[in-house]
């Protein structure tokens, strides 16, 4: 047995310890431990950038020692300093420019750390190598910085303080022709200073791509190297700061990271979530006009998380992944690419009922095909045993592609079709024949984008517990209430989106309430996961403190506005849209002596300030 498989007990044992008088009277006896039974979540207050839509709050960080919140403002391409002493009115002190690095450079992350700002700067041609920046977090005065990889999308420091790490993401340009290496930085830290830039990269595993898609590491970007096609998303770091885990989102795994040596020890595949079996349905439609949360055999869900915490149970680490999923969408701005120039980008998502349509592909050229997948096929056809539930045959999808069923779905046209020893498609004829002739592919399975859950896994990305279909039952139950005072109910806007109004059900075809953010908090002896969700917003709080059995405790949703089409037009009333990063602020560190949790709102532009209210019975 596992040691944190014992945790809730050894949790349970030290909070009635914890909550025993002492029957000493010395005064130097260490302060009381509490830890609460539960916890709720208050809306304080917030402050608004004024700006709708262009990604004006992003990440924050807190210092508690200047009692000032940092939060990206990516629409400048800085960050904004917001004097918190009053947590209920945060207050706009002054922005943080990079433009001293190179002129068009833009924030993309931050982190605070012992006094210190690091700030993720990338280039203006994002497939560019980026920068650390360091500032002092009291005279707001830019320290220093370094050159990085490609796009560092996500910065931090480690728990000692001694070294910031940057996932750089490398993401393609637009039409795909140049892709950077995926990477992560090691910068130490010393006196103020950025003393040493060190790069964990992923060279080593070029020559492994076959056992690496064996494995079910998703490997599939046009013509890109394993070092090219990875893509380091998001970072969490192991108490003793020794070793670190990069989320890999796109390629469905995690980066094992010895900072020490700073090498990538193990890229480690994070499997796929059978949405076929019991607790782990989801509803598939946006055009059914009804919330239906089904089973769906033959669909798998990758988990693709983006935003990882790391917290520790009993002497292990345990990761918590916000399994938000993505894919890769690149020149499909571009006509061009759409006309049948596979130079101009690659888009890997397509609708289910578009994909297997009886008369082929070509009916979508000119309007979303990829000509990637025209390049494979004609057209598809589904597994007539896995698929006979909905109605197919060898020859045709029956009623599986209906609007109803699987049909409006967003899939991965990249992943599920049946191949060869070699990788290649096995192909089949429009009767549903296994033919070298043929120009059908046969898709055993379908591939939907996220997990709409966050999960545990240990240290080796081993999935421990999944939220399975827990987050849509909720938003579907009496019992889940949107805005500040709780009266709206979710059921009302079951997986809407986050930048219209009166949109139920408009996010079931692709990734439904689509988790994002995470952070974790300890209070007492439990530990709380705080999931931001990105399209339907809110906060959800789960006490966590036994990683086989988490609880949901809370959600606060502190969006208002819920009918008005464009939400720009009533930003001063619409509240909190599209939560993207979110800082958890210890009781210790707090302006006001209780627990915090604020949350960049990136489509709203707002920071919002919750309270974390402890109840102890």
């Amino acid at each position: 047995m596992k040691k944190w498989m014992m945790a809730a007990t050894s949790a349970a044992l030290l909070a009635t310890l914890a909550g025993c008088k002492s029957s000493s009277n010395d005064d130097n006896d260490a302060p009381e431990v509490v830890t609460p039974d539960s916890i709720t979540l208050n809306y304080l207050g917030r402050y608004s950038a004024n700006i709708f839509g262009a990604s004006a709050a992003e990440i924050p960080a807190f210092d508690p020692v200047n009692q000032r919140i940092f939060i990206v403002n990516a629409q400048k391409g800085a960050v904004d300093v917001l004097k918190a002493a009053d947590p209920a009115n945060p207050v706009l002190l002054q922005e943080l420019t990079v433009e001293s690095i190179t002129e068009g450079a833009v924030v993309n992350s931050i982190a605070y750390k012992g006094g210190y700002l690091a700030v993720a700067v990338e280039a203006p041609t994002k497939t560019d190598n980026g920068w650390v920046a360091l500032f002092d977090a009291t005279s707001l005065e830019m320290l220093g910085y370094e050159q990085v990889g490609a796009q560092p999308d996500m910065v931090t420091f480690t728990p000692d303080g001694q070294y910031v790490l940057t996932a750089n993401e490398g993401e393609p340009s637009t039409d795909y022709q140049i892709d950077p290496v995926g990477s992560i930085s090691i910068l130490g830290v010393s006196e103020g200073q950025l003393v040493e830039v060190r790069t964990a990269g992923f060279s080593a595993f070029n020559t492994q791509a076959d056992a690496l898609r064996s494995a079910g590491v998703r490997i599939y970007g046009p013509n890109a190297s394993v070092e090219q096609d990875l893509e380091p998303e998001y970072i969490a770091i192991s108490s003793d700061s020794g070793t670190a885990w990069v989320s890999l989102q796109e390629n469905n795994a995690l980066a094992k990271v010895d900072i020490a040596t700073a090498t990538v020890t193990d890229i480690l595949p994070l499997g796929y979530k059978d949405h076929g079996t019991a607790g782990n349905g989801l509803d598939v439609s946006d055009s059914d006009d009804a919330i239906n949360i089904d089973t769906w055999p033959g669909v798998l869900g990758m988990y693709q998380p983006d935003s990882i915490a790391a917290y520790e149970v009993d002497g292990e680490t345990l990761l918590v992944t916000a399994n938000e999923g993505d894919s890769r969408a690149w020149g499909e701005d571009d006509q061009a690419y759409w006309d049948g120039d596979a130079s101009k980008g690659f888009v890997e998502e397509f609708r289910v009922k578009h994909l297997v349509h009886v008369s082929g592909f070509d009916r979508r050229a000119g309007d979303d095909l990829p000509p990637q997948l025209r390049e494979l096929a004609a057209g598809a056809l589904l597994n007539p045993t896995t698929f006979a539930y909905c109605g197919a045959t060898a020859a045709d999808p029956g009623d599986c592609r209906a609007d109803e069923n699987l049909g409006r779905l967003t899939v991965a046209w990249t992943d599920g079709y049946r191949k060869d020893a070699n990788g290649d498609p096995v192909l089949f004829d429009a009767s549903g024949n296994q033919n070298l002739a043929g120009d059908r592919l046969m898709y055993d399975n379908l591939y939907a984008y996220g997990a709409r859950s966050f999960s545990i896994r240990d240290s080796e990305g081993q999935l421990v517990w999944d939220s399975g279909d827990q987050l849509e039952q909720y938003f579907a139950s009496d019992a889940c209430m949107l805005g500040a005072n709780r009266t709206i109910p979710c059921s009302d806007y079951f997986n809407a989106t986050h930048d219209e109004g009166d949109t139920f059900d408009n996010r079931s075809d692709n990734k439904g309430p689509e988790p994002e953010g995470v952070t974790v908090g300890q209070l007492g002896n439990k530990t709380f996961a705080f999931i931001g969700l990105e399209r339907i917003g809110g906060v959800m709080a789960w006490d966590i403190t036994d990683p086989t059995a988490p609880v949901l405790v809370d959600y606060l949703n502190t969006r208002e506005d819920w009918t008005t089409e464009d939400p720009s037009t009533v930003l001063a009333t619409a509240g909190d849209l599209g939560p993207e990063g979110l800082v958890f602020i210890a009781p210790e560190d707090s302006p006001n002596g209780e627990a915090l949790l604020v949350i960049g709102n990136e489509v709203s532009g707002t920071t919002a300030v919750y309270q974390i209210n402890q109840i102890v019975n």
